[in-house]
């Protein structure tokens, strides 16, 4: 297998893989975001490598910067 030098999956992800669940709450339409992985931008800016551990019902993958702690969407809570 070669070593493709256009991607570093062992630094800090670029962005983070989620599952967006639209859903309405006291007649206000919300989403709740559910965090299934990560992804790392290619050195050239060309693309991504994604690492996803869970696959999302709806087949939708959004991608998003990673935030501070206190910015971050709202996450499904753990049980």
């Amino acid at each position: 297998m070669s070593n493709d030098t256009n991607t570093n999956t062992s630094n800090r992800p670029t962005h983070t893989a989620y599952s967006v669940r639209k859903y309405k709450k006291n007649g206000e339409y919300k989403s709740q975001y559910n965090a299934i992985g990560a992804a790392w931008q290619h050195g050239d800016g060309e693309g991504f490598d994604i690492i996803l551990e869970a696959f999302p019902v709806n087949g939708r993958v959004t991608l998003r910067k990673p935030k501070p702690k206190a910015e971050q969407p709202e996450q499904a809570e753990q049980a």
